[in-house]
């Protein structure tokens, strides 16, 4: 058997992983209106709070809906409060994201609750395929989400894909479809993203002749255009507050009332959604609905990013060259190559790698890897000049290499940068404007 983590090892055969062996967990409240509740868990996640969703339910009025989750990775388990009113504390410090191993003691809230590893495993199978759909990947990873979307793709259960960009959230939900019994219907994408406020519930819903100033012909919106098969909302966390509840209505009853209509429309739909921002934490911000959020997470696929990953590389890059090879034979690179490209850190994910990949394809040379760490910020001190412009300087310094980090994680995407970085969108314009960074339009 080979190490996967500290609480989970990898059962070979033949030099192949088939399976894992999982370290139970045991969860206690040892303080609180629940003081005595326990719960052994082998999940990947773990979610404590309020809600009766939650792994560990809880009943004091300190925690949150969703408080804190424990996920289970390479070194241990990580701790992360999901944007808590009260907070999670780990020997009375206030934790966001924290790796741990053992026994450990967590304050929610007022509530204290121990966390144990046990000696106690389960067995868990994994998918032998190292494909599904255009997703490939030999991780254990990956092959675990093949066989979870394998079994989605069967059911008709509603699926929130979650992940950062890149990762091939529309991938997995557009494989969701074609290996479904709706593979004969539409497969319909609507970005909530790229659609402004007032245009979105038109695309949705549809509208008649005379709705609004513009609409000089009646529409068919998504749902109905994809009745019979999928509709799949990207970027769900995008949509805003005054436009999630009427979404809400759609999905529970199954009807649409087009703009300008009084007439509802029955229809037969799955629906598959995603977004790269915790809509957890935004339900405890208030700014998503909750009911909504449970609506669409009826179940969760969490795509993981390349870089925990690196194994699954060589098969992308097989894949990306044979399909930007052109007529002749794929070209093939050497494994010093091949072993750069997997210690890179692919902030884009997968999406940066192929784009990598086609332009070297195109232009020739090598395949551009980006640097491993972020632009960084010097904090050499100069006293010779006036405290004040000092720092200014580094001030501005700092503003400059966050906004270009945070617009390149985006891809430009000036929206969800703003909201990743929780400023308002017109004060992310400004600074764009004043380093000369806005993204052109095309």
């Amino acid at each position: 058997m080979a190490g996967h983590s500290i609480h989970t090892t990898e059962i070979v055969k033949d030099q192949r992983v088939v399976a894992l062996r999982r370290r139970r967990l045991r969860v206690e409240v040892l303080r609180g209106p629940d003081k005595g509740l326990r719960r052994e868990l082998d999940l990947d996640r773990i979610v404590l709070g309020t809600h009766p969703s939650c792994d560990l339910v809880l009943s004091e009025a300190t925690v949150s809906r969703q408080h804190c989750e424990i996920v289970l990775v390479r070194d241990g388990y990580a701790v992360r409060d999901l944007g808590s009113t009260n907070g999670t504390f780990l020997d009375a410090v206030r934790v966001r994201d924290v790796v741990v191993d053992g026994k450990i003691r967590l304050q929610v809230g007022n509530a204290l609750v121990s966390v144990t590893p046990l000696d106690q495993t389960v067995e868990l199978a994994l998918e032998a395929a190292t494909d599904f759909g255009p997703l490939v990947g030999r991780s254990v990873h990956m092959r675990r989400i093949f066989a979870t979307l394998r079994r989605l793709a069967a059911a008709d259960a509603t699926v929130l894909i979650t992940g950062e960009s890149g990762t091939g959230k529309e991938l997995a939900a557009r494989a969701i479809h074609d290996q479904s019994r709706r593979a004969p219907g539409p497969f319909l994408v609507v970005d909530c993203a790229a659609l402004p406020a007032t245009l979105i519930e038109s695309q949705l819903y549809g509208h008649e002749r005379g709705a609004f100033t513009g609409a000089d012909r009646a529409r068919m919106g998504a749902f109905e255009a994809a009745h019979g098969g999928t509709l799949f909302l990207d970027e769900v966390g995008e949509l805003p507050l005054e436009l999630q509840a009427r979404l809400l209505g759609v999905i529970e009853r199954r009807t649409v009332q087009p703009l300008g209509s009084t007439r509802t429309r029955a229809v037969d739909v799955r629906l598959l959604a995603a977004t790269n921002r915790d809509l957890r934490r935004e339900v405890n911000r208030g700014s998503f609905r909750e009911d909504l959020y449970f609506r669409l997470a009826v179940v969760v696929i969490e795509m993981p990013p390349l870089r925990e990953r690196p194994e699954d590389i060589p098969l992308y890059v097989d894949k990306f060259l044979a399909e930007f090879a052109g007529e002749g034979p794929p070209p093939t690179l050497d494994a010093d190559t091949i072993a750069r490209l997997c210690r890179a850190p692919w902030l884009g994910n997968v999406r940066e790698l192929r784009n990598a990949i086609e332009r070297a394809c195109a232009l020739g040379g090598e395949i551009a890897v980006a640097a491993a760490a972020p632009p960084t910020v010097s904090t050499a001190v100069d006293s010779t000049i006036p405290f004040k412009m000092g720092k200014g300087l580094l001030i501005e310094q700092y503003e400059r290499a966050y906004v270009e980090d945070l617009m390149r994680r985006h891809e430009g995407n000036i929206t969800r940068a703003a909201r990743a970085a929780e400023i308002d969108r017109v004060y992310l314009l400004r600074l764009l404007d004043k380093y000369g960074l806005r993204p052109t339009r095309r």
